[in-house]
């Protein structure tokens, strides 16, 4: 059942997304608009193109919203900003004005562990929420987890499709730098930053990327089914350098596939 709310209404519609009920699908992908992807175009349209028929819904500049189906499932999927002030304020849009009930983040991540490549998938079980918006809806004990049926359904998809995946934890940050042991300007990086990513990687935590957190934290929060696909652009335990747009297209279709494989056990 929606709940509208405001405040950040303009003309009678959320703000930030200016989309009504009826021109979002049940099932809705979140992409970011980022030149990492590899995208010649923006990155919705470059997801929508995949489905059997899509049309542009709403762009706001902020947010970019495609509707269309895929297999006979209607979908859409939305661009926006990196990280998770930035998803958080699109998701609200979303949940709290439209009827969708599975969400999705499709993008990108840096591998944690050896045995990742770049080009390989992680499917996220659920997130390490190392990242601040969640942590704004419960404190840091409240797990961020992913749908069992949605993750059952995405790893079905890669294996049929033959993409080589992971399932595991991911984890959010804020930082692109030093919060993932990357240095910054002049090599800047502190010892405790180092000891952090070590943490993690002891702790089989597989990647690390900045949206999965809320997305999963606010769906297990309001009881809506949440899931995360990330390809491996880079490796910061090998030094497998960053690839733009490595495993990219496999996420889609991953994510595209489980979807319709989902539906059908929805629907069965």
């Amino acid at each position: 059942m929606m709940n509208k709310i405001g405040p950040f209404t303009i003309n009678g519609k959320p703000a930030f997304t200016q989309i009504t009920a009826d021109q979002i699908a049940p099932y809705v992908i979140f992409v970011v608009k980022d030149p990492l992807h590899g995208c010649e175009k923006d990155v919705a349209e470059e997801v929508a193109e995949h489905f059997d028929t899509h049309r542009l819904v709403s762009d706001t500049g902020m947010a970019k919203t495609y509707t269309g189906t895929y297999k006979g499932v209607d979908i859409s999927v939305i661009s926006c900003g990196s990280g998770g002030p930035e998803l958080e304020i699109i998701l609200m849009d979303i949940m709290a004005n439209t009827n969708a009930h599975t969400y999705i983040r499709v993008g990108g991540s840096g591998a944690m562990q050896e045995s990742l490549s770049v080009g390989d998938l992680v499917i996220a079980t659920g997130a390490v929420r190392d990242d601040g918006t969640s942590q704004s809806y419960a404190p840091k004990p409240f797990p961020a987890i992913a749908d069992y049926r949605l993750v059952a359904a995405m790893k079905r998809a890669a294996e049929t499709n033959g993409f080589r995946h992971h399932l595991g934890v991911t984890r959010s940050s804020d930082s692109e730098y030093v919060g993932v042991g990357r240095p910054a300007l002049n090599g800047y990086l502190q010892e405790q930053h180092k000891q952090q990513f070590e943490m993690w990687h002891r702790a089989g935590v597989l990647n690390v990327e900045r949206e999965a957190a809320i997305l999963l934290t606010l769906t297990t929060l309001f009881g809506l089914r949440g899931g995360v696909v990330n390809a491996i652009g880079d490796n910061f335990v090998t030094g497998e350098p960053f690839v733009a747009g490595a495993g990219f297209e496999h996420a889609i279709v991953t994510a595209l596939d489980g979807i319709v494989l989902l539906d059908e056990q929805l629907k069965a």
